[in-house]
């Protein structure tokens, strides 16, 4: 029998996502949302969702740009940092001593110690309560070569990013395939 719970922001599991903008000055801030996803194949669009109070949002406003990068999980603690500092109060690139460049399709910074990043235009903004949904069409995609599979594509496994567990409020890594996506459900189909 299921025991009723009362509303909150739950979602198993959450991306660490760092979204990557420059300010008006054009430098480069980050910040750690993991409220974020895949909302479209074709375009090929993410949506974070951002409090209108961050300077990420006041970035991403003024540019219409950002990155979405994925950190391993060695990069764990340079993760977290991004999350419980502002960038209005400190530079956090300088004090965890990660490193960018500008993307290749839009006006936003990529980190370069991070093995995947998404290069993304803003297409759309939604308010949504206490946050603004930015949704962005994705331009551009780089990558590592490390992390690349033998047909030149992101592997889940090499990449190792990192997951938020919504309700213990600790990071995880993705474990085991657990099965195949676009087969196993076949099995009902006969």
């Amino acid at each position: 029998m299921k025991r009723e719970l009362k509303p909150e922001a739950i979602l198993f599991p959450a991306p660490v996502l760092i979204i990557g903008t420059y300010d008006e000055k054009g430098e480069a801030n980050a910040m750690n949302a993991a409220w974020g996803g895949v909302c479209s194949s074709t375009p090929p669009c993410v949506a974070v969702s951002i409090r209108e109070s961050r300077k990420t949002y006041e970035n991403i406003c003024a540019s219409c740009a950002f990155t979405v990068n994925f950190p391993g999980v060695q990069h764990l603690r340079e993760a977290d940092y991004f999350g419980i500092v502002s960038g209005k109060d400190e530079d956090k690139l300088e004090k965890t001593g990660l490193h960018t460049k500008r993307a290749e399709h839009v006006n936003a910074p990529y980190i370069e110690e991070f093995p995947l990043a998404l290069e993304c235009k803003v297409v759309k903004v939604v308010e949504i309560g206490s946050h603004k949904q930015v949704i962005g069409e994705i331009t551009g995609i780089l990558a590592e070569e490390e992390v690349l599979d033998e047909k030149g594509r992101p592997d889940v496994e090499k990449i190792k990013p990192l997951i938020f567990d919504t309700v213990a409020s600790e990071y995880r890594c993705i474990g085991e395939p657990a099965g195949k996506a676009f087969h196993d459900g076949k099995v009902f189909m006969k």
